[in-house]
């Protein structure tokens, strides 16, 4: 007789989540040893669907169809059930996004004036410790560094001249070496940025963010900056060190 073949089972299987009544995807594990039953109880815990009227397609990892999970009584692991399929639940009982609709939840408001004269509000609490915003001495300190700061930042950005050689460094991050294309401020955050043309494709853009374009490089070349984390002098592209030796 010839040698017999075992075909062995992860006794966990791997899935992803969804229904016709929400848009998220959720991904869990169960055990193939659950019935059909049990598992439409932690759907529903899941998803929000009633387990007595939910019904269960299961996907591949092409989104198509691979099976139903009819039976109550039989195992999960009975049914082709693959690591990261898809299953999907559907109740017929309620309606697509019933619960993602906050249009009929009723709204607690207190006006400004009703939430000022609280003695039990954070606002209140804040006020009467003189914490926070309402500390004057601490907003005039953090006013002062923040003028401290801008200055700074002012000053190092006025070092860095467009066109010359500089290095980044980030924490965390690794050195990068490039070419200064723009000195400035950008529409899409605070502050003053440095636009750098990378020697390697480790930015994030082309020059160019949300349509705006401040410098010309190839995708993935372009990035912005803080000046404190440039420093222009004459740094030869990396790999060129070695071929001066």
């Amino acid at each position: 007789m010839g040698e017999q073949i075992q075909i062995i089972t992860a006794p966990l299987v791997n899935v992803r989540i969804t229904s016709n009544i929400n848009s998220f995807m959720a991904e869990k594990r169960f055990d193939r040893g659950l019935t059909i039953a049990d598992l439409k109880g932690r759907l529903e815990l899941i998803t929000g669907a009633s387990a007595a009227s939910m019904s269960l397609e299961v996907l591949d990892e092409n989104d198509k169809h691979a099976c139903a999970l009819s039976d109550d009584n039989a195992l999960l692991g009975s049914y082709n059930v693959e690591e990261n399929y898809r299953i999907h639940v559907t109740d017929s009982s309620k309606r697509e996004g019933e619960f993602e609709d906050l249009s009929k939840v009723e709204k607690f408001q207190l006006s400004e004036e009703e939430y000022t004269k609280r003695n039990d509000s954070v606002r209140s609490y804040l006020m009467k410790n003189k914490l926070g915003k309402y500390d004057a001495e601490e907003q005039k300190r953090l006013e002062e560094e923040r003028i401290a700061a801008e200055k700074a930042e002012e000053e190092k950005a006025s070092a860095i001249t467009v066109d010359s050689r500089c290095e980044v460094k980030i924490q965390g991050e690794a050195t990068r070496r490039g070419v200064v294309m723009y000195n400035g401020k950008v529409h899409f955050k605070p502050g003053i940025w440095i636009g750098i043309k990378y020697d390697e494709p480790m930015g994030k853009n082309d020059g160019s963010v949300g349509g705006k374009r401040y410098f010309e490089a190839p995708m993935k070349y372009g990035g912005f900056v803080r000046p404190c984390n440039v420093e222009v002098g004459d740094f030869p592209e990396f790999g060129d060190e070695e071929d001066e030796m």
